[in-house]
């Protein structure tokens, strides 16, 4: 509960499929007459009982807001994953959450499921029964599965009810698929077999096999019939349209507003079974039944005709973020497309390009580091902003004021979760529905695009960094400093000004190194590039080519004599606490000219290099001797 309003939770798959479209549009609108707020969670692809292979977009169960929820509601069957309906019922039993799990049964939860087996043979009686079928032959889904193997025992019951003998030859599989179908289908038919019936085991099977009998020659129903099985709308689509068994979505939803009234009641609730209804059509013989959906061939040109056009705007969207170069461009990419009624967070580690999050085993979950980069019409006033549980329910609470259900979508890329999208419409059109899937993969692969793209840029720049750079000074290179000095020299606005050359040398290198060691000798460098760095114009281009001299190039007027004593200066500090039997001190050398096209770099560190050793010269300073304390 937050604010003092109860959220339902929905936890499905592909809300753009049409039975489960109209079960949240039914569901929802009985909820709304208790004030009620529905939230659904869906996945954009179904498991497939796969549970070793959980894809990524699976976490946004992860990201149920179970302590401002009231009940969970899981689809079992649609979702096809026993291991994430348990993990919903885990975390809703740890907030005291009751559960109704459609078409599925676990413990210390409420089931309400159809009765498949029964709807089934309702399908299989008809045509062996009612059309006098004496040689069927049964597609069945997938071998060794649950729901093929219920089906097959329902369909050899029927045949030995009515004295059919069965054997195997009379079943083949197609997956519950339209390819496999088709396969099984042709194997049939170049045995020379031609069954007087074909009971499938869903209707996009008996689409297919419909199709091919017409491919070899034969009419449906008039020399073979063929059955589905699930209504769905390709059923209605096909010439034939398919006799078939109907979910009724509105008995559905509406037991299930029942189950949740009655448990939010702390009432005790049965389980509860809903019959599929026998709905007979053209592909058996039997009368012309429309489809039970209004407005199917509306829904579907409209979707047709928009189709061109959002599938430009998406890649330009996916497009627009990979290009972005930073953050809050990629927000402002964003922010052009999103419409105000949807919300956007991400684990703000993907958006830290110093590691690239595919890469990097992240520890913790990702729910516990979410950022929003899209707040519908709110502005995101600080990139910072950590998100929170509560403000979700208090931004959820202002989508959710229109009464319409919003839907949440887990952002994935390479099979990583990255963070989620949440969907607010203003009605319930499948159209709108229907573009949930492809705008989370737009966006996801736009993120996930941006990140691995700007990663890269940033291990470009290190890796350029530590190519240009002097290994122990951090200086300038030679090949790096030739480019940025000549990049600075064409400038327009250093053309005519003053350039200055500072050289400076280490005093008695070669006796740190020869009584001391070498690594001594290489900390006086390094300490001599620290002097320089310290103490020139944050602007200067500092380097080193080699040995223990380092200079830097000036743009402009600067105080040659100060940066001199500035340097010595500070090698005098580092002395007094250094506790060394010997002083790093230096020489230094300036030239100052004025910058023009015929300007020699040169030329100019030559003349800086003598100027340090008439300095080295005054100072007494000589090459195998350093000054000791």
């Amino acid at each position: 509960m937050y604010q003092g309003r109860k959220y339902i939770a929905l936890c499905t798959s592909r809300v753009f499929d049409t039975q489960i479209h109209r079960y949240i549009e039914s569901l929802n609108e009985y909820l709304l007459a208790y004030d009620y707020r529905l939230l659904v969670y869906g996945i954009n692809s179904d498991v497939y009982w796969n549970e070793d292979h959980l894809t990524a977009e699976t976490g946004i169960f992860d990201a149920l807001p179970t302590r401002h929820l009231d009940l969970i509601i899981i689809m079992d069957e649609k979702i096809k994953s026993h291991t994430i309906s348990e993990r919903i019922i885990t975390s809703a039993k740890a907030s005291n959450i009751p559960v109704i799990v459609i078409d599925g049964e676990y413990p210390d939860t409420t089931s309400i499921r159809f009765n498949f087996n029964k709807g089934f043979e309702q399908i299989v009686r008809h045509i062996i029964e009612d059309h006098k079928i004496t040689k069927p032959h049964m597609i069945a889904g997938v071998p060794n599965n649950a729901f093929s193997d219920e089906r097959i025992e329902v369909f050899k019951k029927i045949l030995s009810e009515n004295g059919i003998p069965f054997d195997d030859s009379m079943v083949s599989y197609g997956e519950f698929w339209s390819y496999p179908a088709r396969v099984a289908m042709r194997r049939i038919l170049d045995q020379g077999i031609v069954p007087d019936a074909v009971i499938c085991a869903n209707d996009i099977m008996a689409v297919n096999v419909c199709s091919v009998l017409k491919e070899y020659g034969h009419r449906v129903p008039e020399d073979v019939i063929v059955s589905g099985f699930d209504g769905n709308e390709e059923a209605f689509l096909n010439n034939p349209m398919i006799s078939t068994v109907i979910c009724d979505i509105e008995d559905l939803a509406k037991q299930t507003e029942d189950c949740i009234v009655r448990l939010l009641n702390n009432e005790t609730v049965e389980n509860k079974e809903i019959v599929p209804k026998l709905l007979t059509n053209e592909s058996c013989g039997c009368e012309h039944n429309p489809n039970p959906s209004e407005n199917l061939l509306d829904l579907i040109n409209n979707s047709f005709y928009r189709h061109q056009d959002d599938l430009r705007n998406l890649y330009d969207l996916t497009t627009n973020m990979v290009n972005c170069n930073t953050n809050e461009e990629m927000t402002k990419a964003l922010q052009k497309t999103l419409s105000g009624s949807m919300i956007c967070a991400v684990d703000k580690r993907c958006l830290d390009m110093n590691d690239n999050y595919f890469v990097v085993n992240h520890i913790g979950k990702w729910t516990d580091h979410l950022q929003y980069i899209y707040n519908g019409d709110k502005p995101l006033d600080d990139s910072d902003f950590s998100f929170n549980s509560v403000f979700l329910m208090k931004r959820l609470e202002e989508f959710s004021a229109n009464g319409y259900p919003i839907i949440f979508n887990a952002l994935e890329y390479m099979n990583t979760i990255v963070g989620f999208i949440g969907y607010n419409f203003n009605d319930y059109e499948l159209t709108n529905y229907s573009q949930i899937a492809p705008m989370t993969s737009s966006v996801s692969l736009g993120l996930g695009g941006y990140i691995t793209m700007a990663s890269q840029r940033a291990l470009h720049d290190k890796l350029s960094e530590v190519y240009k750079r002097d290994a122990l000074t951090n200086l300038y290179n030679r090949v790096a400093f030739q480019n940025i000095f000549r990049c600075a020299r064409m400038a327009p606005e250093n053309l005519g000004k003053p350039i200055t050359v500072i050289i400076s040398d280490l005093d008695g290198l070669k006796y740190i190194n020869d009584h001391y060691g070498h690594a001594d000798g290489d900390n006086a460098i390094a300490k001599l590039s620290d002097a320089l760095v310290n103490c020139c114009p944050e602007n200067s281009i500092c380097s080193r080519f080699g040995g223990d001299e380092v200079f830097a190039v000036i743009f402009g007027d600067c105080d040659t004599d100060g940066i001199a004593s500035a340097m010595e200066e500070y090698l005098n500090e580092y002395n007094k606490t250094s506790g060394l039997t010997y002083f790093v001190t230096s020489s230094t050398g300036c030239y100052t000219t004025i910058l023009d096209e015929e300007y020699d770099i040169l030329q100019a560190l030559k003349i800086a290099d003598e100027k340090m050793y008439e300095v080295k010269n005054a100072k007494g300073v000589r090459r195998g001797v350093a000054l000791t304390p």
